[in-house]
């Protein structure tokens, strides 16, 4: 069954939690919602494509789409700066010391928040292609 556009609609929804957890001091979680938002994105393309969509990289998911598919420069830039957000914002034994909603500022969380933005888009642009 192809559920592409319940995948891209998720990922909005993560981008719009991760939005709600800035205004709430939740960096931590917003970032990693942020990752999910863009991680959704893609596997919405992959599943699209029927392309088998394994794994939480946003940047692994990438390279797996077709190769008819350009991905610009910054996008794959993006996408390997929000694949870091995927296990250390969650887990307190990712860092030296202390609980990650220590480490998370909201400047980071807005930056991966708009480069999930722009990944979201990039795959909804892709799929009004297909």
């Amino acid at each position: 069954m192809e559920r592409s556009l319940d995948w891209l609609d998720q990922a909005k929804g993560d981008l719009e939690h991760a939005r709600s957890d800035v205004e709430r001091q939740f960096y931590d979680w917003a970032c990693f919602s942020a990752q999910q938002a863009a991680e959704k994105a893609v596997k919405a393309v992959c599943q699209k494509m029927h392309v088998e969509a394994w794994g939480h990289s946003v940047m692994d998911l990438l390279d797996e789409l077709p190769e008819s598919i350009s991905i610009p420069n910054d996008l794959k830039d993006a996408a390997l700066e929000l694949d870091k957000a995927y296990i250390p914002t969650r887990y307190p034994d990712a860092h030296p010391s202390g609980a990650p909603r220590h480490r998370y500022t909201r400047g980071e969380a807005e930056r991966l928040i708009a480069y999930a933005q722009k990944i979201v888009q990039f795959c909804e642009g892709v799929l009004s292609r297909l």
